[in-house]
């Protein structure tokens, strides 16, 4: 195998180990939805503490979080149909927000940081290669 090819191949494994790791506890993160709240009180509590909205709880960005949570002063409503959800992720009702701006800055950070190592493994093979070259001569 030549150099330059073991060189990619080296540079290519070091950043699977470096960033490949890190890409599933980047989205490990706690997702919330409108099932996982009771009332729309609490709902509305965690959209106030964030108003920029990371969950999608305020489907319709009118301020208020979850509308279809009974209220905790309202009469318990029994449900006389089944109903699915109409709007995926976009309502709130479920799927990943996908990583954040700090945790795709940690993988590319690991990435380069594993094309560095890799980069700086092929120059000092080189350097060793050149030494050793001049010195059988």
């Amino acid at each position: 195998m030549n150099v330059p090819i073991r060189a990619s191949a080296t540079a290519a494994l070091t950043i699977l180990l470096t960033a490949g790791p890190a890409s599933a506890p980047a989205h490990a993160q706690t997702d919330l939805d409108c099932s996982d709240f009771a009332f729309q009180e609490d709902a509305q509590a965690e959209f106030n503490r964030d108003p920029s909205d990371p969950y999608r709880l305020d489907a319709d960005d009118d301020g208020i979080a979850c509308e279809v949570l009974p209220h905790r002063t309202s009469p318990a409503v029994t449900p006389t149909a089944t109903t699915f959800p109409q709007g995926g992720v976009n309502a709130g009702v479920g799927g990943g927000t996908g990583p954040a701006h700090l945790e795709g800055a940690a993988g590319v950070g690991l990435a380069l940081l594993g094309l560095t190592l890799a980069s700086g493994r092929v120059l000092l093979r080189r350097r060793r290669g050149a030494a050793a070259g001049q010195a059988r001569r």
